[in-house]
């Protein structure tokens, strides 16, 4: 690190617990961040504050009058760009020292092979069990770990699930893929802005955390927020020993 970069995360190198040491390890981690909506806009912020020294954002959408509401990496002038280009935009003004790879386009397992080989850590930042679904499997695949979170309402909910940690459980483990469960989605139930800003900075949290190997992650765990009582609960999560997709992982 350079003076300017000492300077900069000085806060982060007073930390006993990260030092220099960490630092470096985050200035050298590659996050993918698939969503850059309401999750994605709290927690690639802070990744970037932090000096992530590369982020890859994808989402395929563009900004919306309605996002607004809460997805903070997007402005009024925004509108109707694609929401990648707009957080890139907003991630270099925050951090110029970033590398940040803007795509413009859906999440498949085809384009996630070519990303993971290099990753450090997956947000899924995503609304749908689909997509859930399909990084999950990738990042078992890869052994990438992973922190998933979902908001909708006043309810919001985070993980971590590290394949390198052998018995430990993944996505589909606690929603298994042949079980229906109900699609909801902020443009029909509705979400209460700072909910997301909430779960994402979480996410960001749990990443920092994979990344620099501080404290304990939320691997093998559930937490689960109540945005009305302010009431977390976290519940003990297994691997399920059918499961489709980890269950070699033993």
């Amino acid at each position: 690190m350079n003076d300017q970069e000492l300077l900069r995360y000085s806060r982060h190198i007073l930390l006993d617990d990260i030092g220099i040491e960490g630092q470096e390890k985050i200035l050298s981690a590659h996050v993918v961040v698939i969503g850059a909506g309401g999750l994605g806009s709290a927690a690639a912020p802070y990744l970037a504050a932090a000096g992530v020294g590369k982020i890859t954002l994808i989402d395929h959408d563009v900004v919306d009058l309605t996002n607004l509401q809460r997805q903070i990496m997007h402005r009024q002038t925004s509108i109707g760009m694609p929401k990648v280009s707009s957080a890139k935009n907003m991630l270099q003004e925050l951090n110029p020292h970033l590398n940040v790879v803007a795509l413009e386009q859906k999440v498949t397992s085809e384009l996630l092979d070519q990303l993971l080989p290099t990753a450090t850590v997956v947000l899924d930042c995503t609304d749908n069990f689909s997509s859930r679904h399909l990084i999950n499997a990738s990042c078992v695949k890869h052994r990438i770990p992973l922190v998933s979170g979902a908001a909708i309402r006043f309810d919001g909910q985070l993980t971590v699930i590290d394949p390198r940690q052998k018995g430990t459980p993944c996505y589909a483990c606690l929603f298994p893929k042949d079980q229906k469960f109900d699609e909801v989605q902020c443009s029909t139930m509705g979400v209460f802005s700072p909910l997301v800003g909430i779960i994402g900075a979480m996410q960001s949290a749990q990443a920092l955390q994979v990344i620099t190997g501080v404290g304990k992650s939320l691997c093998g765990k559930l937490l689960l927020w109540d945005a009305r009582s302010t009431q977390i609960d976290t519940i003990e999560l297994h691997q399920r020993v059918n499961c489709e997709v980890c269950s070699n992982n033993y």
